[in-house]
């Protein structure tokens, strides 16, 4: 099986492709901007690293969300095209699983993961998963400064990590060794292209991929975007 992933959520892009049981070709930028420009000459990239095509595609997967609204929207309208143009199935999965999946086994191992994604606002999105990955909560906005992490064995992932540790060690929390029970996953925490293919692989062992439903973008609020109001004649 061929599994097509694309990622454009939030601050970087990636493209990857995973086939019997391994990634075979990847690509990632980290960029706050300028995704659609380089989103499908890293598809084509891909595809020819790997030598395939996008009609040899078995599946397609794409991030939804929570993220940026632009990026979104690029990621999905892309491979939403690839998807209908081939006839192929597209599976969804969201910014939080595919950061949670990033997160190396041996980091996490024993230890529940907190993914935090950056909203550039005053909140964040955040939602809690077990050592194994299986979410324990809802997805939802706080503050940061709202998170009562103290006391807890916690890993936390995201590219809103950054400002939990902030608003942590301002209310008085260490991250030295002698307060273990909080730690901060290692690298960027962004969302990567090849994490979204292999949880796609995962979920399509011994299941039909083709009946899941179309992906829709996933907001825990609305976007910061203001559509134009049509003038009355």
């Amino acid at each position: 099986m061929k599994i097509l992933a694309l990622d454009s959520a939030t601050g970087a892009c990636s493209v990857a492709l995973w086939r019997d049981g391994a990634i075979v070709a990847q690509r990632f930028a980290v960029m706050d901007r300028g995704q659609s420009e380089v989103l499908i000459p890293m598809v084509q990239e891909v595809l020819t690293e790997a030598g395939a095509d996008f009609l040899s595609i078995d599946v397609f997967a794409v991030t939804t969300g929570p993220g940026a609204f632009t990026g979104l929207r690029i990621g999905l309208a892309a491979a939403k095209g690839m998807a209908l143009a081939s006839g192929r199935p597209l599976i969804g999965v969201t910014t939080f699983e595919a950061v949670a999946h990033g997160v190396p086994a041996e980091e996490r191992r024993g230890c529940p993961v907190l993914v935090a994604v950056e909203s550039r606002r005053e909140d964040i999105f955040v939602q809690s998963f077990d050592s194994e990955l299986i979410p324990t909560s809802e997805a939802r906005s706080v503050r940061p400064e709202d998170l009562a992490l103290a006391g807890t064995p916690l890993l936390v992932a995201g590219d809103g990590a950054a400002r939990v540790r902030l608003a942590f060690e301002a209310a008085g929390g260490s991250v030295s060794a002698g307060r273990p029970d909080v730690r901060f996953a290692s690298g960027a925490g962004f969302p990567h292209a090849a994490d979204v293919a292999r949880i796609v692989a995962l979920r399509g062992a011994g299941s039909g991929l083709e009946k899941a439903a179309p992906p829709q973008p996933f907001y825990l609020r609305p976007p910061d975007v203001t559509m134009p109001v049509e003038k009355r004649r």
